[in-house]
């Protein structure tokens, strides 16, 4: 049964999850978007949108808890030099498109691309 289910295991034990999603996270905000499966897209959406959230705030308390939950360095500088000014008109969320591409050859897996949507 799925009850009280508010999040996909995605094959991975926790601390493997959360470091995959985190270096997802960091390279969606480096590069745009990236192509990846449907359902890991759908668990980076709720990540990369809180993170976007909390870094539209800017102070020092966002700034620490966004570094604990991706400590990338180069994509936090992005994160809050210009992803994060770029959705200052936004409500909560809002911030990524997932577009489906069809199946992956060799599995059969659906594929999707994750992008930060321009205003």
């Amino acid at each position: 049964m799925r009850h009280r289910m508010d999040h996909r295991t995605l094959g991975r034990f926790g601390s493997h999850r959360v470091m995959m999603l985190s270096n997802m996270a960091a390279c969606l905000f480096l590069n745009g978007q990236i192509r990846t499966t449907v359902t890991r897209a759908k668990e980076l959406r709720r990540v990369a949108e809180k993170l976007i959230t909390r870094a539209r705030g800017g102070t020092i308390q966002d700034r620490r808890i966004v570094r604990s939950r991706m400590p990338h360095k180069e994509a936090l500088l992005k994160l809050f030099g210009e992803v994060a000014p770029r959705y200052a008109g936004f409500d909560k969320g809002g911030y990524t498109r997932i577009v489906k591409l069809g199946n992956r050859v060799g599995d059969g897996a659906q594929m999707a691309v994750i992008q930060l949507i321009e205003k």
